[in-house]
């Protein structure tokens, strides 16, 4: 049997979540079963979970906005904005009944959604794999004790996760779910392919934080950050944060691939509490994500739109500090 996993690309939950889903199959199924991965995002030449990557025997959607397509045979997510339109929520309610369609936007990620439904519902207990669970839920969450830790890249678990950003493609998540099944986590994240990976990235790292420290302009406790005018490889999470303490929001816009991309997020080592629901913002403008974190992506041809709806974004959080 081959199944087909299309899972958030570039993204260590969406990793993780493939890891988890991988492990369910294999202890609930008596046929051979092989895996195929899709990574999946939301960019304009970004692959999609549509029936043309939907071509398993059978086929999940995991940490990704729902597709209403007959071919999806399992589905878990965990964003309050998986469901495009009420046609795609209309039809995962005609689909829950079948016991393989998950969701619950309660849930900090979507591989502690899948640990849990696999050990409530079909009896699947994953120890070795919960260190796993443990820090996607962290990161997806950005559970830290600090900005200062979100953005340090010492535990390797952090490098890893950074090279899964920036290198999360079908290739990368074919070769690193069977290791994560097969070792422990911290093997695999000092093992000297991910290692030597992480090398460029971790300047880069360094680089994109000096570039957030002279692009940002902080008003009415927003960070506001225009980087369309460099070459840039991600828009790293948490760092405006630990620049600014003080701030209570961030936008960060820039231009990624074939993208230009919005990055929004709430700062939760502000002290002041989170009025705006940001997945709702981001909706608006075709994207999507958390309450208190989300994007949107537009072609790499609208940098002057996204730059408009950056400002006009951080002009509204602003509005709500």
């Amino acid at each position: 049997m081959r199944f087909v996993v299309a899972t958030h690309g570039h993204c260590f939950d969406g990793l993780a979540s493939a890891a988890l889903f991988t492990r369910l199959i294999q202890e609930t199924r008596k046929e051979p079963t092989s895996f195929v991965y899709r990574a999946c995002g939301y960019g304009p030449d970004q692959t999609q979970a549509s029936d043309g990557i939907l071509d398993g025997d059978e086929n999940a959607i995991l940490d990704y906005r729902y597709a209403a397509s007959s071919a999806l045979g399992w589905f878990f997510d965990h964003h309050p904005t998986a469901f495009g339109t009420p046609e795609e929520r209309g039809h995962f309610d005609q689909r829950q009944p079948s016991g393989r369609f998950f969701f619950d936007p309660t849930y900090s990620s979507c591989t502690r959604l899948v640990s849990d439904i696999s050990a409530k519902t079909f009896g699947v207990e994953t120890p070795a794999l919960q260190e796993l669970v443990r820090w996607a839920d962290k990161i997806d969450a950005a559970r830290f004790t600090s900005a200062e830790e979100a953005i340090s890249r010492e535990e390797p678990v952090m490098r890893l996760a950074t090279v899964v950003e920036h290198h999360g493609n079908d290739l990368f998540l074919a070769t690193t779910i069977p290791e994560l099944l097969t070792k422990e986590l911290s093997e695999v994240a000092t093992s000297s392919r991910i290692e030597q990976a992480y090398v460029p990235l971790g300047q880069k790292h360094t680089e994109f934080i000096d570039l957030i420290r002279t692009k940002s302009q902080l008003k009415d406790g927003v960070v506001l950050a225009d980087l369309t005018g460099q070459s840039l490889q991600s828009l790293g999470k948490f760092v405006t944060y630990a620049l600014f303490p003080q701030s209570t929001y961030s936008v960060v816009v820039g231009v990624i691939d074939s993208a230009a991309k919005i990055s929004v997020g709430y700062n939760p080592w502000s002290g002041q509490p989170r009025k705006a629901d940001i997945s709702a913002i981001c909706a608006r403008y075709g994207g999507g994500g958390h309450p208190f974190v989300g994007g949107v992506s537009l072609a790499a041809s609208d940098v002057a739109r996204a730059r408009t709806i950056a400002l006009t974004v951080a002009q509204e959080l602003g509005s709500c500090v």
